[in-house]
């Protein structure tokens, strides 16, 4: 038997003009729905991070869906046997992913993706389809890395996401020449890195489609995981199986 806690996670970049409208709407659905976690509201979208009873869970994505702005929200799934959250949050920022550059906007269009199964044929065979050299660049934090990463990923150590853009300027030649696929947690940071890659002039560039959280889904992190997922909640790391577990 499944445990009793859905937790989902999603995000889209799409213009929310009416983000702060939006913001005690989407409290009062959550609330109705039994639900606890974090939404993230901006103008250029949603982020969110909830979790409750199966049924509530379902029933607040229905309702975010009916916005046809939101129709497509697609939630990565994992269950717990507990609310791993506190509260239920609904917060205004000025981006849901803090890059600090407003030039890059996915909603204007993203960086190619590779599947993660496309991706786990590459780490196996050595190199992309072409015969190029295959890089995983992981644009997390430090301390989200030391749970577990790709084997020979591309770590810069960056404390915060804002510092990715420097971190490129620093190391750009360390990617050159080769097929770069950036990967985060769920996507959402490694949508906004593709662009910048692309941006800087840099061929070859693929953001890892819906995240680590994805490729565990339909691999089983393997080949080429190797730990643990922090999660930024009470269950703090996340295994190939997507269950807590201990690093």
């Amino acid at each position: 038997m499944k445990p009793p806690i859905l937790n989902l996670s999603s995000y889209k970049f799409v213009t929310l003009a009416d983000a702060a409208t939006l913001r005690a709407q989407i409290q009062g659905q959550a609330n109705a729905c039994r639900l606890k976690g974090t939404v993230l509201l901006a103008e250029e979208g949603i982020n969110l991070f909830v979790a409750g009873p199966e049924a509530g869970a379902r029933a607040f994505i229905d309702y975010l869906r009916f916005d046809p702005r939101l129709a497509d929200l697609a939630p990565k799934e994992s269950w717990s046997e507990a609310v791993p959250f506190k509260r239920m949050n609904v917060k205004l920022k000025r981006e849901i992913i803090r890059m600090n550059e407003p030039a890059i906007r996915p909603e204007a269009g993203r960086a190619p993706s590779v599947a993660p199964q496309v991706l786990a044929r590459w780490l196996a065979q050595g190199h992309d389809d072409a015969g190029r050299p295959v890089v995983t660049l992981d644009t997390r934090n430090a301390f989200e890395v030391d749970h577990g990463t790709f084997e020979g990923a591309i770590d810069w150590r960056i404390g915060k996401f804002s510092e990715f853009p420097a971190a490129v300027q620093a190391h750009r030649a360390q990617l050159e020449g080769k097929t770069v696929v950036s990967f985060c947690t769920g996507g959402i940071r490694c949508e906004k890195a593709g662009i910048y890659l692309q941006a800087q002039g840099l061929d070859n560039v693929y953001q890892l489609e819906g995240g680590i959280l994805k490729y565990f889904e339909l691999t089983d992190g393997a080949p080429g995981w190797r730990g643990s997922c922090f999660v930024f909640d009470e269950r703090e790391a996340l295994g190939a199986q997507l269950v807590p577990t201990r690093t």
